[in-house]
């Protein structure tokens, strides 16, 4: 199990009630899609997902979006017991949709290393937009 420190929670519920799950919905997984084109045959019940515009339009897509979001908001407030939160989804993912688990590694692989390399990139981005202000 993990151990969230106060500061830990409060950051990530800070950061997380900032996200509009309605804005973001189908920009989020579209992006996974269009990168990798081969998970598509997960969602070819959706209907017409030939480009970026069309995932983005598909009202299917979008709704399912916003269940990824939302789902991800869920291990937020449950951040003490993510597993048990996620397990009717795992079990799902496992025994009804035969997922293949190695389509969640890009969530494994955001590790305490790249964090920090995208909080320094991050930073830089930031003081570099606000530069001619100073």
């Amino acid at each position: 199990m993990v151990h969230w420190t106060p500061e830990e929670k409060q950051l990530i519920t800070a950061l997380w009630s900032e996200v509009d799950v309605l804005e973001v919905d189908a920009a989020t997984l579209g992006k996974l899609l269009v990168v990798y084109p081969w998970i598509q045959r997960f969602f070819a019940h959706f209907g017409n997902l030939s480009g970026p515009s069309a995932i983005y339009a598909n009202p299917l897509f979008r709704a399912h979006g916003k269940k990824v979001l939302s789902a991800f908001g869920e291990a937020i407030k449950n951040m003490d017991s993510i597993k048990e939160t996620f397990s009717k989804l795992s079990e799902l993912h496992y025994e009804k949709l035969h997922v293949d688990p190695e389509n969640f590694r890009l969530l494994g692989n955001f590790t305490p290393s790249t964090q920090a390399a995208y909080q320094k990139l991050t930073n830089v981005v930031a003081h570099a937009l606000a530069y001619r202000y100073h």
